[in-house]
């Protein structure tokens, strides 16, 4: 996602947007150009605001002032502050990247335009695309607030693979301005460009309003011929991508646990419900379900699960309709007793044996009621869930601890997601499902055989879903001709074993002469996964093991030039060498640029 808005005084124009992304075997690398002039006698403060994906790294934010360029340097969060703050009390132009807004995934750039100057900026980010429902999905915002004279989306798309479908949408794209877009696909290419003239920006043929303000979309899937997943090799590094098809599905065993408090009266409330009329519609009839919703205490639906037949999910949307929002927050004890059902009914030989239980839990709020300290919250659902089921934490809004629930699913093998308090919200409820829904491997292993392999991203992986990929990347031994790799699950119907021997030649000859290819685009990835995966154990650590984490995190940020929540980035007309600098312990310091 890239929305870029800005909130400019009067006096500043943007003559020139350009964003171009190039996407080469899932890994999108996105640049944002910005012409900016400031035509008033004074100086005068810009503001972008730049919406990313939760999972993008900004890698550069380079400013060009009179025609002299001042690149971005990765420092320690208050010290970019500070020298920003410096700037422009001189009146100069300057620039910060920095966390805003009700979405932790937006950011500012302020830039501080001198009287009479020009500034370009461009910022840059990077982001491996997640697999969805049997896609991946480019969302670009489109946000400028006025007419400009030169915009563009450029997209390059290479999948070495064979793209197998390529569509965009978009909220803006009318007849006046459809043939502004053109979209070209070949065997392994694609380019899609969006190129609006003045007049097909505005609203209406008279307007100084701009018609463009929404998503632009691009969605593709990849061909898949090989059931043990594609192999890709540059320079020493290789990347595996493995979502197998047409698998058996497990059956589900899923309670929802569902806050109805008093902070979600009103829209949350109404959206949660619509949402679950939808949700427990698309239930495989051979799933078993059931409804805890609770406040200060809870109640279930059901003493047990039922089978998900015509007339229990209607039973249930009933019994949904009735909900009503009052009350405390007992986080604790509603998780606790959906494990506790689970339990009983496993015991009592109810669920079906080969199947994948589940707890979905929607909140909005801390937990008020009853245990109130995460820590032992954390704790209590640990020791009583010893991870046999997995469970999925939807943060409703913004008055929710999401850091807690954030740790609370990544411990029980789940997921957190924020839930946005928007017109969309019960369909992002509604699409979270949809990407759990058919499981279709567990426990899976990936090993890479003999000693070919250094640094490898996780390997294991607990559960896969129908639509999903799964991406491992490492280091190659320059020595190897073949690479052989081993992969084992275990499915509904049977356990699966795939085996594969590559060669490691052949494999890089692919990715020879290509002009569009970005440096050594695999070696990237492999840094960024690694970053995300150990962020990911830096939730799940305290004490020394954390500060280790961290340190490993921080280290492969500034070597790759990656802004992650450790480090920050800031331009300004250097007075003196600046150099990037390691961030204070956690705590000393307000969180003033990037900060997740």
């Amino acid at each position: 996602i890239l929305s870029l808005s800005a909130c400019l005084p009067n006096a500043i124009e943007i003559y020139s947007l350009h964003i171009d992304c190039k996407v080469m075997s899932r890994y999108a690398y996105t640049v944002i150009t910005s012409r900016i002039v400031n035509r008033a006698n004074e100086s005068k403060e810009a503001l972008f605001d730049v919406e990313l994906p939760k999972k993008a790294f900004i890698t550069n934010f380079t400013m060009t002032i009179d025609g002299e360029k001042y690149p971005g340097i990765i420092k320690e969060k208050k010290a970019a502050q500070a020298q920003y703050d410096s700037a422009i009390s001189r009146g100069q132009s300057a620039g910060i990247v920095k966390s805003a807004g009700r979405k932790l995934e937006k950011f500012s750039v302020s830039i501080n335009v001198a009287a009479g100057s020009k500034v370009n900026f461009e910022l840059n980010y990077e982001q491996l695309l997640d697999r969805k429902l049997g896609k991946y999905e480019l969302i670009i915002k489109v946000k400028p607030k006025q007419l400009v004279e030169d915009f563009q989306i450029d997209t390059h798309i290479f999948e070495p693979q064979g793209i197998s479908f390529l569509e965009t949408e978009s909220s803006f794209l009318n007849n006046e301005v459809s043939d502004a877009l053109i979209k070209t696909q070949e065997e392994t290419k694609a380019h899609i460009s969006f190129k609006p003239t003045l007049s097909q920006q505005r609203k209406t043929p008279d307007s100084e309003q701009t018609l463009l303000d929404g998503d632009f979309l691009i969605r593709y899937d990849v061909k898949r011929n090989v059931a043990v997943g594609d192999i890709q090799i540059v320079n020493g590094y290789f990347v595996h991508y493995f979502a197998p098809s047409e698998m058996p599905v497990f059956p589900k065993n899923i309670i929802f646990v569902i806050d109805k408090s008093g902070s979600m009266i009103g829209n949350k409330i109404r959206q949660t419900k619509e949402a679950l009329e939808k949700i427990l519609e698309d239930l495989n009839p051979k799933d078993h379900f059931n409804l805890i919703v609770f406040s200060g205490s809870s109640s279930k639906w059901k003493p047990t699960l039922l089978q998900a037949s015509k007339e229990n999910v209607e039973s249930a949307k009933q019994y949904v309709k009735t909900i009503r929002a009052q009350g405390g927050t007992n986080i604790n004890e509603a998780v606790l007793t959906a494990i506790n059902s689970l339990n009983q009914a496993t015991y009592e030989e109810l669920l079906p044996e080969k199947s994948i239980s589940m707890i979905i839990l929607l909140t909005d709020g801390e937990p008020t009621v009853g245990e109130t300290d995460p820590k032992k919250i954390q704790k209590n659902i640990n020791e009583a869930n010893q991870g046999k089921y997995f469970l999925y934490c939807l943060g409703f809004g913004f008055d929710v601890s999401y850091s807690f629930l954030e740790k609370l699913a990544l411990d029980n093998s789940g997921v957190a997601r924020r839930i946005y308090e928007d017109s969309d919200a019960t369909l992002q409820l509604q699409d979270f499902y949809s990407e759990v829904a058919i499981p279709i491997l567990k426990e899976i292993n990936i090993n890479y055989l003999g000693n070919a392999v250094q640094d490898v991203t996780e390997n294991n992986f607990k559960l896969l879903y129908e639509g999903s990929e799964i991406v491992v990347a490492g280091k190659l031994d320059n020595e190897i001709d073949i690479f052989s790799l081993e992969i084992n699950a275990q499915g509904h119907g049977s356990n699966l074993t795939l085996k594969e021997n590559a060669n490691v030649t052949e494999k890089a000859q692919i990715f020879k002469h290509q002009e569009y290819i970005f440096g050594n685009f695999i070696e990237k990835l492999w840094a960024y996964l690694t970053i995300q995966q150990l962020l990911e154990k830096v939730i799940l650590v305290e004490g020394a093991e954390r500060k280790k984490l961290e340190n490993q995190t921080l280290n492969l940020s500034l070597k790759y030039s990656f802004v992650t929540p450790m480090t920050s980035m800031v331009v300004t007309k250097p007075e003196a060498e600046e150099v990037a600098n390691k961030p204070t312990e956690k705590g000393k310091n307000p969180p003033i640029s990037y900060n997740r």
